[in-house]
């Protein structure tokens, strides 16, 4: 027999993550770090995969800030 291994693919954490993050987006119930809640898909978007990249999934490094001066 073949043993399967029990670990979640970086993918399936992501698309997981997304998929919760939209739903509660659609149902208003998405809230931002200060707890207002999220009207803008990008700002969902964003912050689905950053709860993704926490949680070990593979997604896109977030952008990097310019400096100010």
């Amino acid at each position: 027999m073949t043993s399967t291994s029990t670990r979640i693919k970086p993918e399936a954490i992501t698309e997981r993550k997304m998929k919760k993050v939209m739903h509660e987006f659609k149902k208003g119930e998405l809230e931002s770090s200060s707890g207002d809640p999220v009207r803008s898909r990008q700002q969902a978007v964003a912050i689905g995969l950053s709860e993704a990249r926490k949680a070990g999934g593979k997604a896109p490094p977030a952008p990097k800030q310019p400096r100010r001066h």
